[in-house]
This record gives structure tokens, sequence and C-alpha cells, in this order.
């Protein structure tokens, strides 16, 4: 079986990226490995984006907030995939990844930025963890041993288009 190491991006790496890199490591063991890293890391994690994989049941340890600088780093691993999941991210200037990695865009709203009520607040993080679940589901039901670059770069950009029903 191929393993393809995954890397989510976003500038502070405290919350979507968070909950993508653990959805990932749940959903796609052993065949993914997900990671995640910021462009200017916040130094801690949401504690709201923790509250929101523990109530899906999702393992919280070792999560941290990270700069992507390490994945950049000789001796970092490999990466086969990066994703930027806010549009911050998208538009920065990313580090060079060594063997370069298939990239998409797949922007989500970001949760940390919501204000009111705490109901209000957990609603953003479910939407975001559920908005990443679905695009991770559809990214790992694609058969990706038998798709070329191409073909594999057009199905990830439809995924990141890919939300929920208005």
């Amino acid at each position: 079986m191929p393993h393809y190491n995954v890397l989510f991006l976003c500038t502070g790496n405290s919350a979507r990226s968070i909950l993508a890199e653990a959805i990932l490591n749940r959903k796609g063991a052993p065949e993914f490995t997900a990671y995640s890293a910021g462009s200017h890391p916040a130094g801690a994690v949401r504690p709201e984006a923790l509250r929101q994989l523990q109530l899906a049941g999702l393992n919280t340890e070792g999560l941290r907030s990270k700069s992507w600088d390490e994945f950049a780093a000789p001796g970092a691993p490999r990466m086969d995939f990066v994703f930027t999941v806010c549009d911050n991210a998208a538009r920065e200037s990313c580090p060079l990844w060594p063997g370069q990695p298939m990239t998409a865009h797949w922007g989500v709203a970001d949760p940390a930025a919501v204000t009111g009520t705490s109901e209000e607040i957990a609603r953003a993080y479910r939407e975001a963890f559920t908005i990443l679940e679905r695009r991770i589901s559809l990214l790992l039901a694609l058969p990706l041993a038998t798709l070329d670059k191409m073909a594999i770069k057009r199905e990830l950009g439809k995924i990141g288009g890919v939300g929920l029903p208005e």
C-alpha cells in the first residue's frame, strides 16, 4: 500500500489546520499521516478546537501550534500533499517543499474569529470540523494509486469547493 504524508497549513496553526490534522490521522491511518503548521503560529492550540476534537472522539495528544519552517527543514517528512485551509496562508509565499508535493486550497471560515455566545462559537468550530471532515473523506475516497498527477490535482480542486449546504 502506498503511504502519503499530508501537511495542512494555516496562518496561526491553532484551529482549522489542527482539526484537519487530527481528522486525517484518525480516518486515513495507516495510509496517510497528517501534519499541520502555520506561517505565523499562534503558539498554542485553541481550547475550542481541542474541545471539538474531543467531542468527536479524536485524539488530541501531541497537537501543537508550529511553524511551517519545521517541514521545509532538512530531515522533515517528505510531503505528498499540502493543503492551505485559510485564505491568508493561500496568499502567502510558501517555503519550497522537498519533492514538490501536490498543493490545493481548501479554504474554511476561521472559527477563531467568531465572537458571540459560547453556543455560537461552538457552532463555528463544529461547522469548520464538518467541512474538513467531508473534504478529507472525499480525499480518502479517491483512487490515488490509479490516477495521474493532473487528474489528482483536478480532483483536489473539486474537493476544495465542497462546503456545507447553504
